[in-house]
Order: structure tokens, then C-alpha cells, then sequence
């Protein structure tokens, strides 16, 4: 059985109050996603439905596209990345993980249009957590996948303003 606890900060001052904590933690890291600078440049919307999960949408245009025509492979790094990030973070109430190394496959190009990276965590408890993503285009079809490896960091969650309650 998996248990996540609730975020800290006074229960009854959050909008999230009255969620369960695993639930709360949940919603608290999706806040955490959308506050990040960085999807300024890569609008996305994560989600993560259970403990160990987390789904990534975005749309991509020919603003993210390399020479010849197709999504440069920074795009592929950033989702897969995040969205094997966040399916690991699902399981961590206390710490900002960090990644400390991650493979990349390409399978195929990803061009205009909706895409959906989803996260799977795989391994690991204590300090070095494993989590796997799979890149999709708007047809479905596999486009790239990735391994990642992520350990807890210094940073307290409840320190950081994108998961605090608004």
C-alpha cells in the first residue's frame, strides 16, 4: 500500500482542504508544474491520476521544429523528463526530487498537433527512485520513450511557492 502525506502549511488555509493527503500532494505537484518558468516556453498541462503516474498534454507547433522539419529533440527531453519526474515526485510528500541521469529513445518524429508524454514509476523507496515515460503524437503512435533516475534533494516541497497553497 502506498501513503503519501499532506502537504505542510495549515490544512484549513488551503483551497485544498478536505482532500485526502495523497490526493492533496497530488494536486499541490500539478500546481508545482504549472509555476515553473520553463513551461512558459513549453505550455503543457500535467496530471497525476494515482501514486506512480502522471500524464503530460501539450500541443506542439513548427516553433519547436529543428531544420528538416520536425519537433527538435529538446521537446521530446523536457516532457519525457518531467512526466518520469513527476510520477516518481507522486511518491515523495516531503522533497523536490532531482534527476540524476536519463536515456532517451527516439522512434520516430513527432510533428504538429496534440502530444502526451505519460509517467510510470518503477523502482525504488528510498533514495534513488526509477520512473519511465512514453512520448505520443496526436495519432497515438510512439514517438520517443526514456528511463530516468531521481533522487530526494534538500528542498523541502512545502518550501517551494508552487506547491505551497495558493
Amino acid at each position: 500500500m502506498r501513503r503519501v502525506t499532506p502537504p505542510e502549511g495549515d490544512p484549513a488555509l488551503s483551497p485544498l482542504a478536505g482532500l485526502s493527503g495523497e490526493t492533496a500532494h497530488f494536486r499541490a505537484l500539478e500546481r508545482l508544474y504549472a509555476s515553473a518558468p520553463i513551461n512558459r516556453m513549453f505550455p503543457s498541462r500535467l496530471s497525476i491520476p494515482d501514486a506512480g503516474r502522471s500524464v503530460i498534454e501539450f500541443n506542439v507547433d513548427e516553433t519547436v521544429y529543428h531544420a528538416a522539419g520536425a519537433v527538435h529533440g529538446t521537446v521530446y527531453f523536457k516532457m519525457l523528463d518531467d512526466a518520469a519526474f513527476y510520477a516518481a515526485n507522486s511518491l515523495v510528500s516531503d522533497r523536490f526530487l532531482l534527476t540524476t541521469g536519463f536515456n532517451l529513445l527516439f522512434t520516430r518524429p513527432l510533428r504538429a498537433g496534440m502530444a502526451r508524454a505519460e509517467g510510470r514509476w518503477l523502482s525504488g523507496r528510498r533514495r534513488v527512485y526509477v520512473a519511465e515515460a512514453t512520448l505520443f503524437d496526436s495519432d497515438g503512435e510512439e514517438v520517443g520513450r526514456g528511463t530516468g533516475t531521481f533522487m530526494r534533494s534538500q528542498y523541502a516541497l512545502s518550501s517551494l511557492p508552487g506547491y505551497a497553497a495558493a
